[in-house]
């Protein structure tokens, strides 16, 4: 690896001296194992220690495929769904890596007793396989987490529907937490250049999964003027969730948890915000009985926000908690858009408020490649920024599993690969000084 790193370090190295290092047998990696699916039984999901799980050990480096590529990862982050595989839940991932390894040979390959997580990476690429053309030894890259087979017709309108869809790194091995991954060539995207490598790792999932969830056709299909709830509006997705909005002319309500995230969101550029924690909302009145008033008291606030304005769109990620409230509070004809459930899967909420106001639901999962690389351009341009607030070793990645599972952080954690320290890979000095106020937002809190 001490090879890979002095050619990533060394201004001078082309894409012949990448293509010309030896591979090495193994490289460090962070796993959850097999055999140990079962060590959190009894306990509540808050119970369960990611630190336990996670192990950061020597594996062996995949074999390298047809339209796939080996990238050196210099840096990458934790995601949510790096915490459910450390946690176990819903299900165990060997579930996924057992269903990919009866695919095809190739599919085999991801079937192990190990589990290398992670969905995210900026590194440089070291080989690529049979078929690749558009990516060469060297280049600097990104990581989206889509991986998909494209032999079923149904994945060639919107690549989210291919039945064989899978998010890299959860429901495949070989992922980003690690100094090697193994990824298909279609899920790489230019590094941006002003960026360093951590800071160029840590928008990928959560970027293209607002992206498409509030901007895309796919998704609420955002426009300027537009009123948009945004649950966990500091968070890694509602970060990205209240950029996008300002972004496009559209007038973000920002929901968080404490004044410390209420000033990222104003820091961010929204004006209308509400701390949930301050204002007392209880959504629930126990585990079983859900609050109207509550919906109706909160609704209240909403309309003092927007001059007397329901919201348009509703970004949903919470799930359980706040779901209830999510569909009663969207104005007549708006749009409750949802991915993932933080706060449980099991959604209750009113119909009437659905049916009677002609309302919508729309479920919405990571982002296709032209979603992912329209966001990832975003970032290339400094129009929308990365939310990094700190920084871990690879070694570290249980505990910073465990600072997201307990919701200890702002914005996006990022662990370090290959990258000897921060700050490092950045190529563009002039546009990164123009931008580095917002670079630096969710550091500097």
């Amino acid at each position: 690896m001490n090879q890979i790193l002095d050619a990533i370090l060394d201004p001078d190295s082309g894409s012949e001296d990448f293509a010309a290092l030896p591979l090495p047998e193994s490289y460090r990696a962070v796993t959850v194992h097999k055999d140990e699916a079962d060590m959190f039984a009894g306990l509540t999901t808050r119970e369960k220690d990611p630190r336990k799980s996670l192990h950061v050990e020597e594996v062996p480096v995949p074999e390298l495929g047809p339209g796939e590529a080996l990238v050196a990862v210099m840096a990458s982050s934790v995601n949510y769904n790096s915490v459910w595989t450390s946690i176990f839940e819903p299900v165990p991932t060997f579930a996924f890596l057992e269903r990919y390894g009866k695919l095809s040979p190739l599919g085999k390959r991801h079937d192990l007793p190990y589990h290398v997580i992670g969905s995210d990476l900026a590194g440089v690429v070291l080989r690529t396989g049979p078929g690749v053309n558009a990516w060469r030894p060297g280049d600097e890259v990104v990581a989206h987490c889509l991986s998909v087979e494209l032999e079923s017709a149904d994945g060639h309108n919107d690549t989210m529907l291919d039945p064989e869809q899978r998010i890299w790194g959860f429901e495949t091995n070989f992922g980003g937490l690690a100094e090697i991954a193994l990824v298909k060539s279609n899920q790489l995207m230019p590094k941006p250049r002003h960026l360093s490598w951590e800071e160029a790792a840590s928008p990928g999932l959560v970027n293209s999964t607002a992206y498409r969830q509030l901007v895309s056709r796919n998704g609420a299909g955002m426009k300027q003027g537009d009123n948009v709830l945004i649950w966990g509006a500091s968070g890694g997705l509602g970060s990205y969730a209240t950029q996008f909005a300002l972004n496009g002319g559209a007038n973000p309500i920002c929901v968080v948890s404490s004044e410390e995230k209420a000033e990222i969101c104003r820091r961010m550029g929204a004006e209308a915000v509400i701390d949930r924690a301050a204002e007392g909302y209880r959504f629930w009145k126990d585990e079983h009985t859900q609050d109207p008033r509550e919906w109706k008291r909160f609704g209240k606030r909403i309309r003092e926000l927007t001059g007397g304005e329901d919201v348009d769109i509703v970004f949903e990620h919470p799930g359980r908690e706040t779901f209830g409230a999510s569909v009663y509070v969207t104005r007549k004809g708006g749009t409750i858009v949802t991915c993932a459930s933080t706060s449980g899967y099991q959604h209750q909420y009113d119909n009437r408020y659905l049916w009677m106001s002609l309302k919508r639901i729309v479920g919405s999962h990571f982002a296709n490649y032209r979603e992912a690389w329209e966001a990832n351009r975003l970032i290339a341009q400094g129009r929308i920024h990365p939310t990094l607030s700190r920084t871990y070793r690879l070694e570290e990645t249980g505990q910073a599993a465990h600072d997201v599972h307990r919701n200890l952080h702002q914005g996006k954690v990022g662990v370090l690969a290959l990258a000897p320290e921060e700050g490092m890979g950045v190529r563009d000095q002039e546009m990164r000084d123009r931008h580095i106020d917002a670079i630096n937002r969710f550091r500097n809190v």
